[in-house]
């Protein structure tokens, strides 16, 4: 009944110089090391970091059995003006039944019946294949960058990469999605343009962003801003975790604690919602080592334990945090989880920065330090009517969850 993903052939999408229309053509590759550097480096133009061929160089090693990545450059007359990423999940019917265990459970329906026996049955065999435009590891725009001249072509050119990709990877009638991600509203998130070609939109998590005020020169400034009753809290938090050792760590000794690192990474990772890739021990490690200047890892210490640690990209004029770990034994202790928020905010402030992108997760938290919402929308789009089926129950999975917005600051 269930027809599951053939192993991902297509070998006519690595042509060179494939027509999209107009002057446009594109080359899609498998392997970061077969990309001529100087084009994709070129096409970017430095304006996404995590778009930069070192960036995704070092999200190639995290390629599995399960887990593989598209690299696309667009050219207008041989020119490279711009790329589009992929990265490609094959989920187990473990997994996948896992995850939307809960919504299969409430949809009263025959065909949900016959699928989750389906999933008992066949746990161990690929029964999704999921088809991202954009990056699973972080919240954001970070699908494609264009340089043109206009919305519209620069949909059009991307519209057409995904759908050449889609048919390459054997989509056509599997179970199946292509999902392209994030979007706030303002920038391509424009449902009209989506949803002329069946894409499904839906919410996730916000991005939480904290956009810093005027004049601000350290940390306490930036309290001072707050109401009498968030200034005592967060004076609390700092003092919790005032007998730690704060150090910012240098390329050896990142090497050095990868394997804490790792396990403390692993313990925020157990708690996420969406488990849809755990990193590698040595991914922070080659992200130093891959030459981005603006990656920087701090981490803290009791006695001479790490405990926690916290890494981010100091932006052009943002901090961007990035992935944290923490040891949830000493959280309570010693406020790990505020500590590393306010160390995001003191980096900001310090390197005269305008704003700090915290990430999804831990919204009503992360307002207690001054975060705002800001919409995220992806979408998606199934490939038959069984993914249909399934999309649902999977699109609820990932809605955002309830949660009260604080205001930490002084009323005007």
């Amino acid at each position: 009944m269930f027809a599951l993903c053939d192993k991902i052939l297509g070998k006519n999408i690595l042509k060179p110089n494939r027509k999209l229309f107009g002057n446009y053509t594109f080359t899609c590759f498998e392997e970061i090391e077969k990309i001529p550097e100087s084009e994709w480096t070129q096409a970017i133009n430095n304006k996404n970091v995590f778009l930069s061929y070192n960036y995704l160089r070092v999200l190639h090693k995290e390629t599995s059995t399960h887990f593989r990545f598209r690299y696309v450059i667009i050219y207008n007359r041989k020119n490279p003006i711009g790329v589009v990423y992929f990265q490609i999940n094959d989920f187990s019917a473990s997994l996948f039944g896992e995850l939307i265990e809960k919504q299969i459970t409430e949809l009263k329906s025959k065909r949900a019946s016959v699928f989750q026996r389906y999933i008992e049955h066949n746990e161990h065999e690929t029964i999704m294949r999921l088809v991202t435009c954009g990056n699973n590891f972080i919240s954001g725009e970070h699908g494609f960058y264009l340089d043109v001249n206009s919305k519209k072509t620069t949909f059009k050119l991307v519209e057409g990469v995904i759908d050449c990709v889609a048919r390459a990877e054997k989509l056509r009638g599997k179970i199946s999605a292509i999902l392209v991600k994030d979007f706030y509203a303002e920038g391509f998130g424009d449902k009209d343009c989506w949803y002329c070609n069946k894409f499904i939109h839906f919410n996730v998590e916000p991005n939480m962003i904290i956009d810093l005020p005027n004049g601000l020169s350290t940390l306490t400034d930036y309290i001072s801003c707050f109401s009498k009753k968030y200034r005592n809290r967060a004076k609390n938090i700092l003092k919790a975790s005032s007998s730690l050792t704060k150090k910012r760590l240098s390329i050896d000794e990142i090497s050095f604690y990868k394997n804490t690192m790792h396990d403390l990474y692993t313990q925020v990772f157990n708690q996420a919602k969406f488990k849809l890739v755990h990193l590698s021990p040595g991914y922070f490690e080659d992200v130093i080592k891959a030459n981005i200047n603006s990656f920087y890892v701090d981490a803290w210490f009791l006695e001479d334990k790490m405990i926690s640690f916290a890494c981010g990209f100091c932006l052009e004029n943002e901090v961007e945090a990035h992935y944290i770990g923490f040891d949830y034994a000493h959280n309570k202790t010693y406020e790990l989880y505020q500590t590393i928020l306010y160390s995001y905010i003191e980096q900001a402030i310090l390197m005269h920065k305008r704003k700090i992108n915290l990430g999804r997760t831990a919204s009503e938290i992360k307002t207690t330090v001054g975060a705002k919402p800001h919409e995220l929308l992806c979408y998606i789009k199934p490939q038959n009517t069984v993914s249909k089926l399934i999309m649902k129950p999977f699109m609820q999975f990932l809605q955002p969850t309830e949660w009260i917005p604080r205001n930490p600051f002084k009323e005007e």
